[in-house]
């Protein structure tokens, strides 16, 4: 069994323009990083040109389906029916996506076959990520 769960989802940025450009995104849930989610957009969708990512919890992203989740650089709201609503916050500006509701219940629930929800500690590797952490401090 695979260590990674990734799905490509749909995204549409919500732009001041009145139509929404869509994007493609994908989701990522590693077990190596029990807590995390990432959602990486490709170089065209970015300004820079280059691939973005963005790690957020797990956590976040399953309360923002049902209710306004975050106040840092990520937040995740429901919006309507079968959308939801995925904020990045950044010194440059805010971007604003739109994913199907169902992907993203789709993405976590993967996710929660890899690494149930309340066992991150068990998949973590602490002596690793300590070594890790004083290495990049030198």
């Amino acid at each position: 069994m695979s260590n990674v769960v990734e799905q490509a989802v749909e995204a549409r940025l919500v732009a001041s323009a009145p139509r929404m450009e869509t994007v493609p995104a994908t989701l990522k849930y590693d077990r190596d990083d029990p807590f995390a989610v990432r959602m990486a957009f490709p170089a065209p969708a970015a300004l820079e040109g280059t691939e973005v990512t963005w790690a957020f919890s797990r956590e976040l992203l399953a309360e923002g389906l049902d209710a306004p989740a975050g106040v840092g650089d990520v937040r995740v709201r429901p919006y309507g029916f079968d959308r939801t609503v995925v904020e990045f916050h950044a010194p440059e500006g805010i971007a604003m996506v739109h994913i199907r509701t169902s992907e993203v219940r789709r993405f976590l629930k993967r996710a929660q076959h890899l690494v149930p929800v309340g066992q991150e500690l068990q998949f973590l590797d602490l002596d690793q990520n300590l070594a890790d952490l004083l290495r990049d401090a030198r």
